[in-house]
Parts: structure tokens; C-alpha cells; sequence
């Protein structure tokens, strides 16, 4: 159980990248070395290391996989590890699980499991690389197992790091990502949590529109420091949408300390910086009793 008033932030946006059941699948060595070059590293921690590196920290962290296995052929880690990861920390992780929407019914059946046998508390998804549109009825299988359980769907959007630099970006498409198309998940959803990853470049007003106009979108300020956000984005998290922004790092690509640092100085209210850092993740995840 997490002590709520012992942390002093919930990172909603870290990433499983190592395996301690199964190998690195080396499918494609040029994604990984475009990655390395892109991000200045290729450190990977282990599950249990980062729930070492947070609860050092006195933080909470939501962490999750990718499964991209239908658009880039990749081996995905599986998801009950990173649920086992959590029942293993409870004090300081929580379990989000991937599914590829290409998998339909059957990737409803999986979530129901997970949820039920596994306990996960949300689902990650990444429209870029697993090479579909957010509103593709493909999709709604999964998300209506999901928001049949009240739990929360969470997009990447905007740029994306993997596939950068190689060529044709590795037939990954950025298009995919345009936050704009959460607005009819979010029509279609409107009791289900969406949360819109990262500032959205190229399409930050996209993301702060369809979060000021549909009231069950948050998002997240993961996979850039704070001192590189746009400045609308920094305005309406200290305003209209001051209880819908979230903490997040990208871990291992960002570390909290890193991002902590930047973001004292990054122009948020005194008074918003604890709405950001943990409230409203306690709230969205429902943590409180």
C-alpha cells in the first residue's frame, strides 16, 4: 500500500525497457542504436531496480511495457512481469499494462485477465508505434473492456524518439500520434481517464484543446524537462487545467531528479506544483479512499 502522505510525488510515465524472464529481442539492432544516440544513453534498469531508485526517492511511479508486436514484429516484455513488479512494491509501484489493439477481442480477453488476475490499475498505448489512429474502431474492443473498469488509457503523443534517425523512420508514423484524435475517444469514453502523454509537439494546442473541452482528459509532462515546455503549456497548467497535469519523467530517458530541478524554476504557481506532483495523480488513479 502506498503511504500517501509519506510520498512526495507520483510519477505517472515510466517505462519497463529490460526483461528478467526472457531475452533482449535484438529484432532490429538500428532501432536501438538510433535510440541510444537519440535519448545519450542505453541504460536500462531492471523492474525491481527502478522500484529501488524511486522508494530511494520517497516516490510512486506507474510503470509499463509496449506491445508492438503487430507494426514492428518486436517481442514485447510481458506484462505480468511488470504486474508482478508491482505486487512485489506496493509501496511505491503501480502496474499499467499494453495491449496492441490489433489483437481485438482477443486483446479485451488479455485486459480483462490482467485486471482481474493480475490487479493492473491502467493501460499505456502508443498510437506511432503500434501503427494506428487512437479513434480506429480497431481499437474499442480494448477500450471498452477498459473503461468498463473504470481505469485509465494512457496516449503517447507528438514526437516520437523511437524510430528517429533511422531511415524512413523505420516506416513509423508520427501522424498517428496527433493528440487530436483523442477527442473522440474521449467523446466515445467520456467516464474513462484519457491522459494525453507529453507536451505534444508539433501539436501542443491540439492536446490543450481537447483537454480544456472534454473533462476526462489529463495530461502528463513526461519526456522533455520542464525548462523546454511551451509556454501555453506552463500557462493553462497553471489555470484552466491546473487539476488535469501530471508528473511524469519518462524514466530511465529523463530522471526525477533531473526533471525536479527544472521544474522549480519553470514558472509553475506555488500553489499548482503540489496539484501536479501528486494530488491529482491520487485523484485520477483513485488512490484515496
Amino acid at each position: 500500500m502506498i503511504d500517501l502522505q509519506k510520498i512526495v510525488a507520483i510519477d505517472v510515465h515510466t517505462h519497463a525497457e529490460v526483461s528478467c524472464c526472457q531475452p533482449h529481442d535484438d529484432y532490429r539492432p538500428e532501432f536501438d542504436e538510433a535510440f541510444a544516440r537519440y535519448f545519450k544513453s542505453d541504460k536500462r534498469p531492471t523492474i525491481q531496480e527502478t522500484a529501488d531508485y524511486y522508494r530511494e526517492r520517497n516516490m510512486a511511479f506507474v510503470m509499463f511495457t509496449i506491445d508492438s508486436e503487430h507494426e514492428t514484429g518486436r517481442r514485447r516484455i510481458p506484462n505480468e512481469e511488470v504486474a508482478e513488479g508491482a505486487a512485489n512494491n506496493p509501496d511505491v509501484m503501480i502496474a499499467f499494462a499494453s495491449i496492441d489493439p490489433h489483437k481485438g477481442r482477443m486483446g479485451a480477453r488479455e485486459a480483462r485477465r490482467l485486471i482481474e488476475a493480475f490487479g493492473v490499475k491502467g493501460f499505456k498505448f502508443h498510437p506511432t508505434v503500434q501503427g494506428f489512429y487512437p479513434n480506429d474502431r480497431i481499437a474499442y474492443h480494448l477500450y471498452e473492456e477498459i473503461a468498463g473498469h473504470n481505469l485509465p488509457m494512457l496516449f503517447h503523443s507528438g514526437h516520437s524518439g523511437f524510430g528517429a534517425g533511422v531511415r524512413g523512420g523505420g516506416g513509423l508514423r508520427l501522424a498517428y500520434s496527433n493528440p487530436i484524435h483523442l477527442d473522440d475517444v474521449a467523446i466515445d469514453f467520456p467516464d474513462a481517464p484519457i491522459i494525453i502523454a507529453h507536451p505534444s509537439w508539433p501539436w501542443q494546442d491540439e492536446a490543450l484543446s481537447v483537454a480544456m473541452h472534454k473533462p476526462n482528459v489529463y495530461i502528463d509532462l513526461s519526456g522533455w524537462s520542464p525548462k523546454y515546455f511551451p509556454p501555453q503549456l506552463v500557462q493553462y497548467a497553471n489555470t484552466q487545467l491546473k487539476n488535469r497535469v501530471l508528473f511524469g519523467t519518462d524514466f530511465p530517458l529523463i530522471t526525477p531528479d533531473r526533471w525536479l530541478r527544472d521544474f522549480e524554476n519553470a514558472g509553475f504557481k506555488d500553489d499548482v506544483k503540489p496539484l501536479i506532483l501528486k494530488e491529482n495523480a491520487i485523484r485520477m488513479l483513485t488512490l484515496a479512499p
